[in-house]
């Protein structure tokens, strides 16, 4: 196994608002879980304090640690907020305005006459070109001009960058002249930070591999100096259990992977959300999910078809292309801390904004003065009191904030404005649901929708509603969605080359020899991830699409491509024929058609390498004997058709396996809220999965 089959293992998962932490016994599957605030400034500060809480929860010796898995947003935010490295870039001569030329559309849903393009990360000035060609099959067209490079070199650092990205034309065809590029710049940049277009995404487009490859630049110090933190604050706390980062494709890689190539962790934490999910749903018979993780300042929305969540290589960050292989995760600005505003045409905007950690919603006390979402579900009586027993909340600041900045300005009743707050909310989320369902061929009512995070099960009854889903499974840690998925994880990384062949012209030869190239990486990946042969597996993918599209749709081989490390196990023609049948039949499902005259070209081979993991069991759950259940309502708003009625208010831990609860009811988790609408049903099952059938 790659990790020692220890019992315990943590999983740490930092949001907006709040670090979610959970200490796992792998053996029994009983969990210890804290919520500790995030502290943006230094973001391993809340690391280490949750860990250190729920160690001394669970009265757990730091030694017994078997493992430490996180899902970061620290390259997320250097991107979001523009707080990266000073970025240099070198590329082939003639290719300076890659990046400032792009392409020509304009985002989606945005207005083309106002619409202004992202800025660059970095500036013409700070681009350096020089002599040498690569051609698209890999031959050299022009020779490297070495001196040329060292001047360039020279120049930058000159400008004082921090760190260097290379980009070179049809780098990914032979990455030759990339890794001697490098070799220059560690004599004439010693230390220098540098990232290679041939090994951050070696595909075809210029422009997308530029980008992904001055991301990745543009973050790397910054995640280094994070992990190199992580690590001192594990051994202060005695733990020297391997670290793990949770990247955007679902996986986990090493500490030290993650700090090479950071821009595989843009979308850490809302992976992990979507692979909880997928267990939760597994846990019920129910491997089809749509997952929605509500945080403090965004809903994560995935859709998982049989257990295996949808992955794009057509990703987008700060409204930059980023194409390397992701959990195809829809975020929205809609979460607890989203800000409710009156716009000048007197209309009501909820999000994005939001008031995140610092200062937080108004009910905090922390200083926030303007509405929010968790100040509107308060104000309707949905949320309880305190947050986890912790945080209290301060119904008086919340109303405040909604009659001076809602309800006033808009006419409406405390309760009204409150209640519509919370429905603007819920539709912008049915939107995205929509937009990853009903959008690409899928249809939600043959989904369960499993909500997470902590708002996600006060708002999932009514999305359901809106979609006609049957059935909502809210998990016994749903606000801590994400780090379940942590520790349900396997390693992984996924290897890419273009090689452009069309239908009728395969060279079978050629393909074959590049699928043993990329197995080769993949083999010496698990090597350098210490992955037994018994626990590695590789899965082979290709890119197809027709002729003139711009383009592909990613399909799996007929062949697992033999065991690793082994012999490879070669393509045939019936394994090609095969392959295009499943490419139409992809085709017609996402676009209503298919073609069987239309040739096809096959653009992109791939291997992604598997390393398996020890994973969280699942604990039966059991009612809390020392609890004592307290008959306790209070009053709640549910709409102008329904108006306030006296709702039950049930404990979580006082709930028995297959017990059953009508609407209205809320059920206090310590960490999430379950709003059980009128007309609809929760019954517990034996994990403690709160499952809700929806009245329609």
């Amino acid at each position: 196994m790659v990790s020692k089959t220890g019992h315990y293992a943590i999983a740490v998962d930092i949001g907006g608002t709040f670090t979610d932490i959970t200490l796992a016994d792998r053996r029994s599957g009983r969990l210890w879980q804290v919520k500790t605030p995030t502290t943006p400034r230094d973001q391993s500060e809340a690391f280490a304090d949750g860990i250190q809480r729920v160690l001394g929860d669970a009265g757990v010796a730091a030694a017994d640690i078997e493992g430490v898995f996180h899902g970061t947003t620290v390259a997320t935010n250097a991107i979001l907020e523009g707080k990266g490295a000073k970025l240099g870039l070198i590329t082939t001569e003639g290719c300076r305005y890659v990046l400032h030329i792009g392409r020509h559309d304009v985002a989606k849903n945005a207005n083309s006459y106002f619409w202004i393009r992202p800025a660059r990360l970095v500036p013409p000035r700070r681009i350096q070109e020089i002599a040498g060609r690569m051609g698209p099959d890999g031959q050299v067209e022009k020779v490297l001009d070495e001196d040329a490079c060292r001047r360039a070199l020279r120049r930058l650092k000159e400008q004082g960058i921090e760190s260097l990205a290379v980009c070179l034309l049809h780098a990914y065809a032979n990455p030759a002249h990339e890794l001697r590029v490098r070799e220059l710049a560690e004599q004439e940049l010693p230390g220098m930070p540098c990232s290679l277009s041939s090994e951050v995404l070696p595909v075809f487009r210029e422009y997308e591999r530029t980008t992904a490859t001055a991301l990745n630049a543009y973050v790397m110090p910054q995640v280094a100096s994070y992990h190199q933190r992580l690590e001192a604050r594990l051994h202060e706390l005695g733990l020297s259990a391997p670290l793990r980062i949770m990247k955007s494709n679902g996986g986990m890689y090493s500490a030290r992977a993650a700090a090479a190539q950071p821009i595989h962790t843009a979308l850490s934490g809302p992976a992990a959300a979507a692979v909880g999910a997928i267990l939760i749903g597994q846990s019920v018979n129910h491997p089809s999910v749509i997952s929605i993780d509500v945080g403090g300042t965004s809903a994560d929305i995935c859709l998982s078809h049989h257990s295996k969540p949808a992955i794009t290589s057509a990703g987008e960050i700060a409204g930059l292309p980023l194409n390397v292989p992701m959990v195809d995760v829809h975020t929205i600005g809609a979460g607890g801390g989203s800000i409710a505003r009156v716009t000048d045409n007197k209309g009501l905007r909820v999000g994005p904004e939001s008031a995140g950690a610092e200062p937080g919603p108004a009910c905090y006390g922390r200083g926030g003065r303007e509405p929010t979402v968790t100040d509107a579900n308060l104000v309707l009586g949905r949320s309880p009191a305190s947050l986890g027993g912790e945080v209290p909340l301060d119904l008086q600041l919340a109303e405040q904030a909604i009659l001076e900045h809602v309800a006033k300005p808009l006419g409406l009743s405390l309760l009204e404005a409150a209640h519509g707050i919370v429905e603007l909310l819920n539709n912008n989320m049915a939107a995205a649901i929509r937009s990853v369902s009903v959008e690409r061929g899928y249809d939600p009512r043959k989904f369960a929708l499993v909500a997470g995070g902590g708002g996600g099960a006060l708002h999932a009854g009514r999305l359901a509603e809106l979609l006609n889903i049957p059935l909502v499974i809210v998990p016994a840690s749903a606000g801590l969605l994400s780090t379940l998925g942590l520790l349900a994880t396997d390693l992984r990384s996924d290897f890419i080359q273009t090689l452009v062949q069309r239908s009728g012209h395969f060279d079978l030869d050629k393909l074959n020899a590049a699928l043993a190239e990329l197995e080769r990486k993949a083999n010496a990946w698990f090597k350098s991830e210490s992955v037994a042969a018994v626990d590695a597996r590789y899965v082979r993918t290709a890119s197809l699409r027709y002729i003139n599209q711009a383009y592909e749709i990613t399909v799996t081989l007929p062949d697992t491509g033999g065991e690793p490390g082994g012999v490879p196990t070669p393509l045939t023609e019936a394994d090609l024929t095969h392959l295009q049948s499943l490419f139409h039949l992809e085709h017609e499902k996402l676009y209503t058609w298919s073609s069987q005259t239309l040739p096809v070209e096959l653009v992109n081979l791939g291997v992604s390498a598997y390393g398996r993991l020890a994973k969280l069991k699942l604990a039966p759950h059991a009612a809390d004997v020392g609890a004592h259940p307290e008959a306790a309502s209070r009053k709640v708003y549910f709409g102008s058709r329904q108006g306030v009625l006296d709702t039950p208010i049930h404990r979580f831990e006082c709930l028995v396996p297959e017990q059953s609860i009508s609407g209205p009811a809320v059920i206090e988790q310590r960490f999430s809220t379950v709003l059980v609408l009128p007309g609809h049903v929760a019954r517990v099952d034996g994990y403690g999965n709160i499952l809700m059938e929806v009245g329609q």
